[in-house]
């Protein structure tokens, strides 16, 4: 081998390590922010042609540098021991059919509660805009099956998140943390919903559809120029 070719393997184990350490990170605050209970809900991020994912019913805490488990956009395991999340197909699925670098699947409470209710998440607050638009609610299928990656991506269309009735959530982003912070925005719309409709005699405002597109506008310049 080449001191270019070593040199190069040597980078992509790297990225792949760090990609990992950030993937586990972001497993474990699932749980410690409450947006899964025990070993459900999964997380995965792109490296190259890879994809990193938790493995299936082992705790986040105790994952280590040892437990790393990759595998191709075709689904054949290529690093680790352990099996891959039982929802690979689902992570999968996004990385085929968007420009996802990272995708974070939780069973969150009071989006999950929501999920059973409407078939759209009601246009509480305009951080909806954040996601593309009006948060849809994919069709319940069984977990890990290739039926629910397909109703999981009719509500993908031209959103970064949904929910998935009788089950949880879906986001992803350009990375970990962008993923994450979908995830946790829904989260909170949702609670904001339930909390807001709860209230006998009241019905909470919504907004329109304009209004969203007024706010997603106004999003694109949001944040630090880079």
């Amino acid at each position: 081998m080449t001191d270019t070719n070593a040199g190069a393997d040597e980078a992509r184990q790297d990225a792949i390590g760090r990609a990992w350490e950030d993937l586990v990170a972001t497993a474990r605050r699932t749980a410690v922010e409450g947006l899964v209970v025990g070993t459900s809900g999964n997380v995965s991020v792109r490296v190259g042609g890879l994809v990193l994912v938790t493995p299936s019913g082992v705790p986040y805490d105790r994952l280590t540098p040892a437990d790393i488990v990759a595998v191709d956009l075709e689904g054949n395991q290529v690093l680790g021991e352990l099996a891959p999340t039982s929802e690979l197909p689902l992570h999968l699925a996004v990385y085929r059919n968007t420009p996802a670098e990272a995708v974070v699947h939780t069973h969150a409470v009071h989006a999950t509660a929501v999920s059973t209710l409407v078939p759209e998440l009601p246009l509480i607050h305009y951080m909806a805009a954040a996601l593309g638009g009006p948060v849809r609610v994919a069709p319940y299928a069984l977990y890990g099956s290739e039926e629910l990656a397909a109703n999981m991506l009719g509500a993908l269309r031209d959103r970064t998140g949904c929910l998935l009735r009788n089950h949880g959530t879906v986001t992803y982003g350009d990375s970990l943390d962008q993923a994450y912070d979908r995830t946790a925005q829904l989260e909170w719309m949702c609670r904001l919903w339930l909390t807001a409709a709860a209230l006998p005699g009241y019905s909470p405002t919504l907004l329109s559809r304009s209004q969203l597109h007024e706010v997603a506008e106004k999003l694109q310049g949001y944040g630090q120029p880079r």
